[in-house]
């Protein structure tokens, strides 16, 4: 059954510099975004691509995929205040197809992780459709607690995408909406809501998240 990806996009990216939204940025020849694009277009099963974009932010965004998307199409909708307002905004705009079935799974990205890959995505959304919900992880060694005595062992980062069943998603997100709740990712509102496990797959380094203006650098190291 074909899958849906979600790319939050709505931030500023105040901490990168400049006016413009970081996802807008250039790296390589493309984006920010526009490489998140192009892994999702790259995954066989993926039939739906929404874009949650900053009001104000839809002709720039629509500029900056409309050359990569060829036979593929990306619906735009304009996001909240919060990360989570934005995923709850974009989740709506595939709800009629969630709720007829035509969807099992949704995936949630970060625009802001341009180095994640089709193979990550393929891997979370095979893993969501087996046990219901499936984030990436990578292992944080090196770290420090306040006291600076090295932290416990075992303390790994979240990553993205996420991927999830959709009804049981979308039904999170609902009461989540009902609650009055908000979550800093997608795991945490679905667990939250829901019964089922939530495993992890292998994350990398080398799926980071542009944060800062060194973080262009690194990403276009890496490309």
């Amino acid at each position: 059954m074909p899958a849906a990806v979600v790319i939050v996009a709505a931030g500023s990216g105040t901490r990168v510099g400049g006016d413009v939204n970081k996802v807008l940025r250039p790296l390589g020849d493309t984006t920010v975004l526009g490489h998140s694009v192009r892994a999702v277009l790259d995954v066989a099963d993926v039939t739906r691509l929404v874009i949650g974009v900053r009001a104000g932010d839809e002709d720039a965004v629509g500029a900056a995929v409309a050359p990569l998307l060829g036979a593929g199409e990306a619906r735009l909708v304009v996001g909240g205040a919060t990360r989570h307002a934005t995923e709850w905004a974009t989740l709506q705009a595939l709800a009629d197809e969630v709720d007829a079935g035509e969807l099992d799974v949704v995936a949630v990205h970060d625009g802001a992780r341009p180095l994640a890959g089709a193979a990550l995505f393929e891997a979370t959304i095979a893993a969501a459709r087996e046990h219901g919900g499936a984030i990436p992880v990578v292992d944080l060694p090196g770290l420090l607690g306040r006291d600076l005595r090295p932290a416990l062992s075992g303390l790994a980062g979240v990553q993205t995408p996420q991927a999830f069943r959709a009804a049981p998603l979308l039904d999170a997100h609902r009461r989540a909406a009902a609650d009055g709740f908000e979550s800093t990712d997608t795991a945490a509102c679905f667990e939250r809501y829901t019964d089922l496990p939530v495993v992890a797959v292998h994350g990398g380094a080398a799926n980071l998240k542009v944060t800062f203006p060194e973080d262009l650098a690194v990403a276009e190291r890496l490309l």
